[in-house]
């Protein structure tokens, strides 16, 4: 047989194993295909409904949806997200907006109203640069009221919110940033809560009668089951107008606990205890020094201060923005007198005064647990 005989016949048994193979990979499930395009940038797997008849939809399943701004001109940007909520099928476990370039407050409002009618699992909303994100009580309600099966639900960098509501039995894991007045939460399932909001009016936990100042709410009670809690800017509003010596809840449950404090306010130091000695399985401690906050000139020294707190099963604690000051020694002298098991202390020194005077100070504390160390970084 001559060469050009064998290289028909070699074309002839290896293009019906192509076409068997492309018919195969075409053949496969809906999901299957989702999945496989879910790998891909939202905007490339689109671009594989030109492929054939049986890829046509297939983007409209993938169980991920993640649209990064990246370098996209806000316009096309905006008609990509209308795009994908509007032709999309399938229900989405997981959806994210991420911007950082630009503002989209105007749109903010219909892509709720769109997703919501995809019930999806989890969402992440990250729209950081520019002006803080413009949005509405509704705009969070729509989402929540229709998405039953919600597990996850992270959003950063808006306003204009009077009541975030949090209604989601099955939510897991919320994470919150933004200039709100009011949190209701009622998600008998959360387990980690990341709350902050930098610009919070007030609260109180208890009215008070000569005070016609509004206050934030945050009840804390809602939040029995969690495992991990982080408060920033909420601490100098949970001390406004009274002492939280007694919490709504116990949190039997926390392991992990993130918190801001300014220590030279022993309203807020006072506060912090009292939902220390409120968790008492807590593991692990994270204290931000808070830098921002200014000096009140009628407060006093944390020694003259009786703090009752004792923490059993705190093994790590850690404390940024340390600057040296005596408010935040006699605070780690108190942490390290009630925590017999505790190992290690980290500390990240921010500090512009003598940092050796400091040190020595730190060291020579005495400390219930003979294994506990102290690391300044």
């Amino acid at each position: 047989m001559d060469s050009e005989a064998m290289s028909t016949c070699e074309k002839a048994r290896v293009e019906p194993t192509s076409v068997v193979s492309a018919d195969r990979l075409s053949s496969l499930p809906t999901e299957i295909k989702g999945k496989i395009l879910s790998r891909l940038k939202v905007e490339e797997a689109v671009r594989t409904s030109i492929l054939s008849t049986t890829w046509r939809d297939a983007w409209a399943n993938m169980p991920g949806i993640y649209l990064h701004e990246g370098n996209f001109a806000r316009t096309k940007f905006i008609m990509l997200v209308d795009m994908v909520l509007a032709l999309y099928k399938g229900t989405i476990e997981q959806f994210g907006i991420l911007s950082g370039k630009r503002s989209y407050h105007d749109e903010f409002a219909r892509w709720m109203l769109m997703l919501s009618r995809r019930s999806p699992r989890s969402v992440i909303i990250e729209l950081n640069s520019g002006p803080r994100f413009s949005s509405t009580d509704r705009d969070i309600q729509n989402l929540l009221s229709f998405c039953p099966e919600l597990t996850n639900l992270r959003s950063s960098s808006f306003e204009g919110i009077n009541c975030l509501n949090i209604q989601a039995p099955k939510l897991e894991s919320l994470h919150v940033d933004g200039d709100f007045e009011e949190i209701n939460l009622d998600a008998s399932n959360l387990h980690e809560a990341i709350l902050s909001t930098p610009k919070a009016k007030s609260y109180q936990s208890v009215s008070v009668a000569h005070d016609k100042e509004g206050y934030v709410k945050l009840p804390l009670g809602s939040l029995s089951e969690i495992k991990t809690l982080a408060i920033f800017g909420f601490m100098k509003y949970l001390s406004k107008g009274c002492i939280l010596m007694k919490p709504p809840a116990v949190f039997t449950r926390l392991e992990n606990f993130y918190l801001a404090i300014c220590f030279w306010d022993q309203r807020q130091v006072l506060t912090a205890c009292s939902l220390l000695q409120n968790a008492p399985n807590l593991k692990k401690l994270h204290i931000r020094s808070d830098p921002l906050s200014t000096r009140d000139q009628d407060q006093v020294s944390i020694q003259g201060l009786t703090l009752e707190l004792q923490m059993d099963h705190l093994i790590t604690a850690s404390m940024i923005f340390f600057k040296g000051l005596d408010y935040e020694v006699d605070f780690l002298a108190k942490l390290l007198s009630c925590t017999p098991a505790l190992e290690e202390v980290k500390i990240e020194w921010m500090g512009e005064m003598d940092r050796s005077m400091v040190l020595t100070k730190l060291l020579a504390l005495p400390r219930v647990s003979p294994r506990a160390k102290i690391i300044v970084t």
